[in-house]
């Protein structure tokens, strides 16, 4: 191609293309202003001795210092991470094992569809109320089964300091692992109906069919799922504040929670500012490797 070839080749994609970068511009410049603006003022703040309003003095890393000797922000850092693993592997096993289900066309599949991905229409405001008021000892399952006849029947891990996490983790599986079939089911409905002709033809069990053949074929939708349950994990409050309020004493604890809390709880900006500045490094340290893959798989498939 020769030099004038080529920038007629870019004049012309310049111009099919000019129409929707307009279209697009006011958007960008949205993100750009208020999204990325709001992003380094909460890190430069997080680097001030700020109280109750904004200012821009210079503290070095004191708030950081601080930040990592408050007991309250080391614990819910804690409590994210237990919650984080528990709720991402929970999800995608539950979720897998629902899509594997409707796929086999049983009857009603739409109704069953509906059912397993209603929870996720939900917002986690309510789906907290809802999970509060079945786990609340004087309430929900245990007050029903002891209505039942077992009278010395107990479930209050609501209520206990070294379980309570626990009952945030099935509130969020109960709402998120609808969305996680409706992903892989995606995947599966893909999967070429030859390749389960030729494995009943050689007689390989199900299960490894769907370990050693089926898992690796879903790797992206697995991939997807698993960051939009991790990014769902950092920004995890309302379901805390809905459920537990970060109790007993600070036993559910979650940083996002401990930010909002010293934004506007506390008067105490700066220390808010670095607990949500570490908040965001870990949101892109998840989520920076899986978009730079992804970009450059898809560069290496155009390619």
């Amino acid at each position: 191609m020769t030099p004038a070839e080529s920038a007629a080749k870019f004049r012309a994609r310049l111009r099919n293309q000019a129409p929707a970068a307009l279209a697009l511009l006011p958007a960008a410049i949205v993100v750009a202003v208020v999204y990325v603006g709001s992003m380094l003022m909460t890190a430069r703040l997080s680097f001030s001795s700020s109280h109750m309003l904004p200012t821009f003095d210079w503290a070095g890393g004191e708030q950081y210092s601080r930040l990592f000797d408050t007991e309250r922000f080391v614990e819910s850092t804690q409590h994210i991470a237990l919650f984080g693993v528990l709720f991402i592997v929970a999800s995608l096993t539950l979720g897998f094992l629902l899509a594997v289900f409707i796929d086999q066309k049983v009857r009603f599949e739409a109704l069953f569809r509906t059912i397993f991905l209603y929870p996720f229409s939900m917002s986690f405001i309510v789906t907290g109320l809802v999970w509060q008021w079945m786990l609340h000892p004087e309430l929900g399952i245990e007050k029903t089964v002891r209505a039942w006849g077992f009278a010395h029947f107990t479930f209050r891990w609501i209520v206990d300091e070294n379980l309570v996490v626990y009952t945030l983790v099935i509130a969020a599986v109960w709402q998120a692992s609808g969305l996680v079939m409706a992903i892989l089911l995606a995947g599966l409905r893909g999967v070429d109906a030859e390749l389960w002709k030729a494995t009943k033809i050689d007689a390989i069990p199900t299960w490894r069919v769907y370990w050693s053949v089926i898992l690796p074929t879903l790797g992206p939708m697995l991939t997807t799922a698993a960051v939009l349950l991790a990014v769902s994990v950092a920004k995890l409050f309302d379901l805390v504040v809905a459920m537990t309020r970060g109790g007993p004493g600070i036993s559910s604890e979650v940083p996002a929670k401990f930010i909002m809390d010293n934004f506007f709880g506390r008067s105490n900006v700066a220390l808010g500012s670095a607990a949500a500045t570490m908040l965001l490094v870990t949101v892109v340290a998840v989520v920076g490797p899986w978009v730079y893959f992804e970009h450059f798989r898809r560069k290496g498939v155009r390619a």
